[in-house]
């Protein structure tokens, strides 16, 4: 299922103790997600499961950010960050995003598992704004380049503050 949703203006805010929660297969597709997500993101169970995981993922989006976070949990670190999703009306809802990954008996990784939580709005301001420069780097770069373009923005960004990613993100 290909997400072919327009964007709108209208955001829906995550309640202070609403946790989304979803679990993926290796490839990102869905295996199971709470209510919570089923009722933020819009879609049905039965539409969920088996989908990719980029059903909800909004265009605003840098794919830079979604590379970071795809290389470090299959490598076996946990990642921390903010998201900004699009629910199945066009809607979006921004979140902060814990998302690890899951292991079988023998310690191989078989999937991943994603707990988001409302985000708060002071880091959201700062997240949306270094999003919007990562976005702008990737659009300038072209689609070959684009990821590398705006992880190359975000390291700057790092350097400049001292910081790591998962610094920037819990500082925030």
């Amino acid at each position: 299922m290909k997400n072919r949703i327009e964007p709108t203006s209208v955001e829906k805010r995550m309640r202070e103790h609403d946790f989304i929660v979803s679990k993926t297969d290796l490839k990102g597709r869905i295996t199971y997600g709470n209510e919570i997500f089923i009722e933020f993101s819009g879609y049905s169970e039965q539409e969920l499961l088996g989908a990719q995981h980029n059903i909800i993922r909004h265009p605003d989006m840098p794919r830079g950010v979604f590379r970071f976070l795809w290389r470090n949990i299959a490598e076996g670190r946990e990642v921390f960050a903010y998201v900004k999703n699009m629910a199945k009306d066009g809607s979006y809802y921004w979140v902060m995003a814990n998302v690890t990954p899951d292991y079988d008996a023998q310690r191989n990784i078989i999937g991943y598992l994603s707990v988001r939580r409302a985000p708060k709005p002071a880091a959201v301001e700062v997240v949306d704004g270094l999003y919007r420069q990562m976005l702008e780097a990737e659009q300038a770069a072209g689609a070959k380049d684009a990821c590398d373009a705006s992880l190359a923005l975000l390291g700057d960004v790092l350097k400049q503050k001292g910081m790591s990613y998962e610094e920037l993100v819990l500082a925030l």
